[in-house]
């Protein structure tokens, strides 16, 4: 069957290792829509945080934001679809991370010295209607938390500082699209990431890159915003590929007629994919779509 659509994460995937899109990539997606392709962000980041080099594509239209949470209809900034976390989660997460309760759970507990505790400092982010929030203290130092160097411009460009995020939490906690831990330790995050599962109901919880866990209402996921994306376009799941690199992308990559993981995906994501592609700095993607492309008149790859 001819692929009809076409679902992109953004970070590590389609952008190269700077946050770049290249003239590679960008030929390529431009040639799809040319085609009469849909291409289709797929990405955890909220709608305002999407890159312009990206949504000033003409025929780019539709967005899968917040992994899944919210989907949107970009030349109308409409949103088509949206699951907002329940107050109750909201409030369950703020509880099983509050500081003294973390502190008794990973640190004191295991013996660690206050160097060590500095090691499992966790931070927050919160989204709301595509708009993204986040700690001030993070904003300002956000490799203090673990995010890459590289990451810095994202970070101070894209997320609003507060003060204090849990009593922001807290305000909206009937707002929230969706909520993200920044956990530095990634021993530390393993274990808390089995902890919300099992004591926070009605929540997904994913992860994108090493320092984030990204949790929304357990209706979202990618795969959940690309099979509701299809119905609305009138297309079979058969029709879509996608392409992807993390762990977040795993179920899209799985629902998708065919799956693509760029090179420089997490193993959990290469299994889950059909086809490997170069990586994210060698233009995969371009790669991915020119091969779907120069196959679109044989009606499958």
């Amino acid at each position: 069957m001819k692929i009809k659509c076409i679902a992109l994460d953004l970070d590590r995937t389609t952008l190269d290792s700077q946050g770049h899109l290249s003239e590679e990539n960008r030929t390529a997606i431009e040639s799809a829509v040319a085609d009469g392709v849909h291409v289709v962000v797929a990405s955890g980041r909220s709608l305002d945080s999407l890159p312009a080099e990206i949504t000033d594509i003409k025929g780019i239209r539709y967005a899968i934001t917040s992994n899944g949470a919210a989907v949107y209809d970009l030349s109308e900034r409409k949103c088509l679809r949206q699951f907002k976390m329940t107050p109750e989660s909201a409030e369950d997460i703020l509880r099983h991370t509050e500081p003294e309760r973390m502190k008794d759970a990973y640190g004191e507990a295991a013996g660690m010295s206050e160097v060590e505790m500095s090691e499992i400092e966790i931070s927050y982010e919160a989204f709301i209607d595509g708009k993204a929030f986040a700690e001030s203290r993070y904003v300002a130092d956000p490799v203090r938390f673990g995010a890459m160097p590289q990451a810095i411009s994202y970070i101070q460009g894209t997320r609003a500082p507060v003060e204090d995020m849990r009593t922001f939490i807290c305000e909206h906690k009937s707002e929230l699209d969706c909520i993200d831990l920044v956990v530095k330790n990634e021993d530390m995050k393993h274990k808390l990431w089995k902890n919300l599962r099992e004591n926070v109901r009605d929540v997904y919880i994913t992860s994108s890159v090493r320092q984030l866990l990204e949790i929304s209402h357990r209706d979202a996921g990618k795969e959940s915003g690309a099979k509701f994306l299809l119905e609305y376009l009138g297309l079979a799941r058969e029709e879509l590929a996608a392409f992807g690199d993390g762990d977040n992308d795993r179920g899209l990559l799985k629902y998708a007629g065919i799956g693509f993981a760029v090179a420089n995906a997490s193993p959990e994501c290469r299994d889950a994919a059909d086809e490997i592609v170069a990586s994210n700095d060698d233009n995969g993607v371009a790669q991915g779509i020119n091969k779907i492309l120069r196959k679109s008149g044989s009606g499958s790859l």
